[in-house]
C-alpha cells in the first residue's frame, strides 16, 4: 500500500530513497526488508530496458532486481516441465491525474478529487459529535459553542489519549479542511505556516524554500528540515500537523526546542477573531500546558529569516536514528557580531527537550554566553554552567540520567564545533579545529540498503527444491487473507474484556461490579467461583489460575471475564468493575529474587565436565577472571494480537474453537480441564496466525481458558480480541538473564575453566522456563571447547507476568554471556576477540558439557570461508585507521560464531501426524499438526506432498491445523516443524502410494489423477 501510493502520486520514476523513506514506517516481523526493498527497487530504475525484458545483454542476464549481471534467468527446469525463471513484464508509471489507468486498478475515484468539499457533522458512539468545518469563522463559532472541544488533524495524538489514556472528548472538530489553517507564504522577513499544515507538506516547503532564498536566511529551515527526517515515518508526517504538535506541548518534542531557539512566534485567534501574538519561548507553561486559553487556537506559526553570521542547528539522540522518540533533543542559536577582530555573541538560545516537563531554556547558560568572545575558552566556561544549568534528578521518568545529562554537553559542544566550522569555511574565524574532531559535527548519511541472497535450485519432484511463493502471499499482500479476528462472528456472539490486577503482590479484598452491571451492553462478569472445572492451568506444571482467587503475583493478572453485545462496551464495562487489595511486598527483579532467595522449587540446575576448582587452584591458569552479564528481555511484537472465538455445540456437549495459536492442542487441553469435558469434546482450529515467534506458544492459553467459561455457561459464542496494550501487559516476553562467570585461561588465550551461574526471570509461574533455562545453559559455551566447566542455573519467581518461550528459547541469552568473557579475555590479553575465538574452537568429535558429541562439525570451514568472502582482516585494517583518524565518530566490526540445537529438549515432543486425503479429481488435501505463521510451513509441506505423488504444487491444498483431523501435535516451535511434518506428511504419500501401487502397475503411463478416476479401475 506504501508503494503504491508512492509511484501513484510521482509523475516520474521515484528514487531508491524515496522508496526507503515511504517504506520506513511500516514494521517488518517476519520476511525481512530486504527482499521487499529487492521487490521495489526496480521502479526506481531509469533504464526500463533492463526491466522489459529478460534477453541476456553482451552474453550475460541482467538481474531486475539489482540491475546487474547475475544467473537468476538461468532456466533450470525440472522433471515436470517447471520452470523456475519467469518473464518480467515491463513497468510503467502513470500520470497522477487519473487519466491513464486500467479498469481494474485501485486508484482513488477521481469523481471525489473534483467533488466540492462540504461542511460535517457526524454522530459518534457514545454521544460523541464530529464537526468538519471548511472556514476558519465557521471553526471559530464552533469554538465559542463548545469552548471544550478538542481539535484534531492527524489524530496521531488524541488517538493514544483516547484509546490509552482514557480520555474523554465528547465534541471533536476536524481542522483539516479550514484553507487559512492550511496556508504557507513567503514574506519579506520570514514565512507564516498554517498550524493545520501537515508536517511532510511542511517539509517539502522547506526545501523548496532553502533552494529559493539566500543561505544566510534559511539556516532556521535548514535545521527544521533536518529534524523532520528523523520526526516520523511518511505516513505519520502525511496526516500530522505542526500545529497539533505544538499544541500537544509533548517534553519531547523535535520541533518545540527549534521554533523556541529560531525566534518564531504564534499567531493565536479568539472566537471573536482577534489575534495576539505570542514568542514561542513564552508559549509552553508547564507539562502538556500551553497559553490557549478556552475558544482560543493557534492559528499560524511566523518563522523569521536568519540573519547574517546567525547560525541555528537541531540535535536528537535516540535509541535508534529512525522512527524514535527522543530521549534528549535541542534547538541552539547563535548570532555573532565582529567587534574589533573578534566575534562576539550578540544573541543566543540554547533549548533542550526530553529533561524537563515542558522544552526547557538553559537561561544562565545563555545570559553568561551573551558579549562573550566566541573561542575555545568560551567552550571550557560554557560546558562548567551548562553542566548545572540543566538539573535532572536521579528519579527522572524515562532514566538513563547520566547518559541523558551528557547529551546535553556534548549537544552544546558539537554545536560550538559546527557553528565554528561555518565561519572557517567562510573565512571568518582564525581559530581551526583539528581534524579529527571533525568527525563530531558530520552530517549522518548511509547509502541505500543492498542485500542479495543466492540459493541452488535442486529440484526434487515437481515442488521440493524449487522457489515457490508463499501459497497465501497473494491473499496476504491484497488484505484478503482471513485471521482470527476477520471471521464473522456467528449470530447471537458476546464480546468479551479480561478484568485485570492493577497491583504486583496483593490479596484480594473485594470485587465490586455494581457500576459495570449498569453499564450499556453488559451480559455478565465471571470469576473464580463461576469456573465449572479446575480453576488450575500451565503448560508444564498447573500453577496458574485463570482466574485469581485470593491473591494476585503480577500487574495485568487475570482476575475475572466480562462479556457485552460488542467490543467496546465489554472493554468499558471492564474498567467499571471495582477491586479492592491489600498490598504485599513484591519481588522486582533478578537480583531481589536471589537476594530473598525466590527460586521455583526443584528449578536448581547443574552441569559439570572436568574439575573446575581443581582448575582454578592448581595454578595453570595464567589468568582468571570474573565478571557479570546483565541480559534484557524483549517483547514479542508479533503483528496480530492473541484472539479466542469459542462457541458451544450441540446444546453445550461439545465446545469449538479457532484461536490464534502456535500450540491448538494445549487450548484444547487447558479448556476441556477449565469446563470439566474430556479432550474429546474440545475442538480447536488455526487457520493462520499474525506472528507468534514462541509468545502464542503457551500465553496464549489462559485467554482461551477465560473466554470458554461465559461460552459454557450462557451457552453463547464468545469473542476476545486483545488491545495491543493489554496483550503486551499481560502475555509476558522474552527472559530476562543475569550470568556470573569466573574464566580461567593462559596468556596464549586457550580457555581453560568456566565457573557459571545462570539466573532467568520466569515471573509470576514457571511456564516454560525451567526448559529456558536449561537450553540457556547448553549454550552457555556457545562454540568454544572448555576442558573444565560448571554451569549452575536457577529459575526466579518474580512479580511480573509470566515470561516464556522467544525466539531461541534461551540459546541467544547463553551465547550472549559466552561472548561477553570471550570479549572479557581479550582485553584482558589486548587482543582481538576473533584470535581468542579461533584458538578455542569445537574440534571434530568434542565432547560438550553435557554429554552430545559433535560430530560433521563444519565451524572452522564456515569461518575461514566468510572470513575470507568479506575480506575481514583488511576491514579491520580500514576500521582501526578510521579510528586513528576519528575523534568521535568510531567503527566497528566483529565476526560471531553461534551453535544452535534445534528440536524439542522433552524427546517425545519431537514426532508429528498429518492426514493426506486423495480426491478422484486428481487433488490432495493435507492436515497436519503444525501452524502456518508467515513461516511458509504449508507451502513447505504441499511441496512435499507434491513431489511424492508426482503432482504439481496447485494440486495439494492445506486448509487449517485442527485438532480434530491431527490430534495430540505438538507445538509449532523450535525450529524443527518442517522437518516433522514434512516427514509425517511424506510418510502417509508414501503408504497411499503403497495402496494405490496395484492399480498403478496395471497402467505404468498413467498419471497421477488417471490411476485414481474410479471410472478407470
Amino acid at each position: 500500500m506504501s508503494m503504491y501510493a508512492l509511484l501513484r502520486s510521482n509523475k516520474t520514476s521515484p528514487s531508491e530513497e524515496q522508496i526507503e523513506e515511504c517504506l520506513s514506517g511500516n514494521l517488518c516481523r517476519c520476511t525481512g526488508y530486504r527482499p521487499i526493498i529487492d521487490a521495489f527497487r526496480v521502479f526506481a530504475k531509469t533504464d526500463n530496458s533492463l526491466y522489459t525484458t529478460s534477453n541476456p545483454t553482451k552474453g550475460e542476464f541482467i538481474c531486475p532486481s539489482s540491475g546487474k549481471p547475475c544467473s537468476c534467468g538461468e532456466s533450470c527446469e525440472s522433471s515436470a516441465g517447471v520452470t523456475t525463471s519467469r518473464d518480467h513484464r515491463p513497468v510503467s508509471h502513470s500520470e497522477t491525474d487519473g487519466s491513464l489507468y486500467n479498469e481494474k486498478e485501485l486508484i482513488f475515484p477521481p469523481e471525489l478529487v473534483l467533488r466540492n468539499d462540504l461542511p460535517l457533522k457526524l454522530q459518534g458512539f457514545g454521544g460523541i459529535r464530529w464537526y468538519r468545518p471548511l472556514k476558519l469563522d465557521a471553526l471559530l463559532d464552533l469554538k465559542s459553542l463548545y469552548p471544550h472541544a478538542k481539535l484534531v488533524v492527524g489524530n496521531t495524538e488524541v488517538g493514544i489519549e483516547i484509546n490509552f489514556k482514557n480520555a474523554q472528548y465528547p465534541i471533536l472538530i476536524s481542522v483539516t479542511h479550514v484553507d487559512e489553517l492550511n496556508a504557507m507564504s513567503i514574506k519579506e522577513n520570514g514565512l507564516v505556516i498554517g498550524s493545520s499544515v501537515r508536517l511532510s507538506k511542511l517539509q517539502q516547503f522547506l526545501i523548496k524554500v532553502i533552494a529559493e532564498r539566500h543561505i544566510h536566511e534559511t539556516s532556521s529551515c535548514r535545521a527544521i528540515s533536518e529534524q523532520l527526517k528523523w520526526f516520523a515515518g511518511k505516513q505519520v508526517k502525511n496526516v500530522a500537523s505542526v500545529g497539533g504538535n505544538i499544541c500537544t506541548a509533548s517534553p519531547i518534542s523535535d520541533l518545540n526546542p527549534l521554533w523556541m531557539a529560531a525566534r518564531a512566534e504564534f499567531q493565536i485567534v479568539d472566537s471573536k477573531g482577534n489575534i495576539r501574538t505570542v514568542l514561542a519561548k513564552n508559549f509552553f507553561l508547564g507539562y502538556r500546558k500551553v497559553d490557549l486559553s478556552q475558544g482560543e487556537i493557534l492559528l499560524s506559526i511566523f518563522l523569521p529569516w536568519s540573519r547574517n553570521f546567525e547560525f541555528v542547528k537541531e540535535f536528537k539522540q535516540s535509541h535508534r536514528r529512525e522512527d524514535d522518540i527522543a530521549l534528549v533533543n535541542s534547538g541552539m542559536r547563535v548570532y555573532v557580531k565582529e567587534v574589533e577582530s573578534n566575534w562576539l555573541v550578540s544573541d543566543v538560545s540554547i533549548i533542550y527537550g526530553g529533561v524537563a516537563p515542558i522544552s526547557l531554556t538553559a537561561r544562565k547558560t545563555e545570559n553568561f554566553l551573551m558579549g562573550k568572545t566566541w573561542d575555545k575558552e568560551l567552550l571550557q566556561e560554557t560546558l562548567k554552567i551548562l553542566k548545572d544549568d540543566v538539573p535532572l534528578s536521579g528519579d527522572a521518568p524515562g532514566g538513563m540520567v547520566e547518559f541523558r545529562k551528557s547529551l546535553t554537553l556534548s549537544f552544546f559542544f558539537k554545536f560550538f564545533l559546527w557553528v565554528t566550522q561555518q565561519m572557517n569555511e567562510n573565512g571568518f574565524h582564525k581559530e581551526r579545529l583539528d581534524p579529527s574532531h571533525l568527525s563530531a559535527i558530520q552530517p549522518y548519511s548511509r547509502p541505500c540498503s543492498s542485500g542479495s541472497q543466492k540459493y541452488e535450485i535442486t529440484p526434487q519432484g515437481t515442488a521440493v527444491g524449487l522457489p515457490f511463493i508463499h501459497q497465501s502471499a497473494k491473499l496476504q499482500v491484497s488484505g484478503k487473507a482471513e485471521y482470527t479476528d476477520d471471521i464473522a462472528a456467528p449470530p447471537n456472539t458476546l464480546h468479551a474484556a479480561l478484568v485485570l490486577s492493577k497491583k504486583a503482590h496483593a490479596r484480594i479484598l473485594s470485587i465490586d461490579d455494581t457500576l459495570a452491571r449498569s453499564s450499556p451492553g453488559f451480559a455478565g462478569l465471571f470469576l473464580a467461583k463461576d469456573v465449572p472445572g479446575s480453576n488450575k492451568i500451565g503448560p508444564v506444571v498447573h500453577d496458574e489460575e485463570v482466574f485469581a482467587s485470593e491473591s494476585v503475583t503480577c500487574v495485568g493478572q487475570v482476575i475475572g471475564i466480562v462479556v457485552a453485545d460488542t467490543h467496546e462496551n465489554a472493554k468499558v464495562a471492564s474498567k467499571k468493575v471495582v477491586i479492592e487489595y491489600e498490598e504485599l511486598p513484591p519481588v522486582l527483579s533478578i537480583r531481589d529474587a536471589i537476594k530473598h532467595k525466590s527460586f521455583f522449587s526443584n528449578s536448581e540446575k547443574c552441569l559439570k565436565m572436568g574439575d573446575v576448582e581443581w582448575c582454578f587452584q592448581s595454578g595453570i591458569c595464567d589468568k582468571v577472571i570474573e565478571g557479570e552479564v546483565q541480559v534484557g528481555g524483549q517483547e514479542h511484537f508479533y503483528l496480530e494480537p492473541n484472539c479466542t472465538l469459542i462457541w458451544t455445540v450441540d446444546g453445550g456437549n461439545e465446545v469449538h474453537m479457532v484461536s490464534s495459536t502456535q500450540a491448538p492442542q494445549k487450548h484444547l487441553v487447558s479448556v476441556a480441564s477449565v469446563l470439566g469435558l474430556p479432550f474429546s469434546k474440545v475442538v480447536c482450529k488455526t487457520k493462520r496466525i499474525g506472528g507468534g515467534f514462541g509468545g502464542k506458544e503457551t500465553r496464549s492459553v489462559f485467554i482461551a481458558a477465560a473466554a470458554c467459561v461465559p461460552s459454557y455457561l450462557l451457552n453463547r459464542p464468545i469473542k476476545i480480541t486483545l488491545e495491543r496494550d493489554v496483550d503486551m501487559m499481560t502475555t509476558g516476553q522474552r527472559h530476562s538473564f543475569l550470568g556470573k562467570y569466573k574464566v580461567g585461561f593462559t596468556n596464549a588465550g586457550k580457555i581453560l575453566a568456566l565457573d557459571l551461574e545462570l539466573y532467568n526471570n520466569a515471573g509470576n509461574s514457571l511456564d516454560l522456563s525451567a526448559a529456558v533455562l536449561e537450553r540457556a545453559m547448553f549454550h552457555s559455551d556457545n562454540v568454544y571447547a572448555i576442558p573444565h566447566i560448571m554451569v549452575k542455573g536457577a529459575v526466579c519467581f518474580t512479580n511480573f507476568p509470566s515470561n516464556t518461550a522467544f525466539r531461541g528459547f534461551g540459546g541467544p541469552q547463553g551465547m550472549i554471556i559466552a561472548e561477553n568473557w570471550i570479549q572479557h579475555v581479550a582485553m584482558e590479553l589486548q587482543r582481538s576477540p576473533e584470535e581468542i575465538r579461533e584458538l578455542n574452537f569445537h574440534p571434530e568429535g568434542h565432547v560438550l558439557h553435557f554429554g552430545q558429541e559433535v560430530h560433521n562439525c563444519t565451524l572452522k570451514l564456515v569461518w575461514d570461508e566468510l572470513k575470507e568472502s568479506c575480506k575481514f582482516p583488511e576491514v579491520r585494517e580500514a576500521v582501526n585507521q578510521f579510528n586513528l583518524h576519528s575523534r568521535w565518530r568510531k567503527r566497528g566490526i566483529a565476526l560471531i560464531p553461534t551453535k544452535f540445537g534445534i528440536s524439542f529438549t522433552t524427546k517425545f515432543m519431537n514426532q508429528a501426524g498429518a492426514l493426506v486425503q486423495v480426491y478422484t479429481d486428481g487433488n490432495v488435501l493435507v492436515a497436519h499438526g503444525g501452524v502456518e505463521m508467515g513461516q511458509g510451513l504449508h507451502t513447505k509441506v504441499a511441496q512435499v506432498a507434491a513431489s511424492s505423488f508426482n503432482i504439481p504444487l496447485s494440486a495439494v491444498f492445506i486448509s487449517e491445523t485442527s485438532t480434530d483431523k491431527v490430534p495430540n501435535a505438538s507445538p509449532t516451535a523450535a525450529s524443527a516443524s518442517s522437518d516433522m511434518y514434512g516427514a509425517a506428511v511424506l510418510d502417509a504419500c508414501e503408504q497411499i502410494k503403497a495402496r494405490m501401487k496395484p492399480i498403478a502397475d496395471l497402467n505404468p503411463h498413467a498419471s497421477f489423477s488417471e490411476v485414481i478416476d474410479p471410472t478407470l479401475v
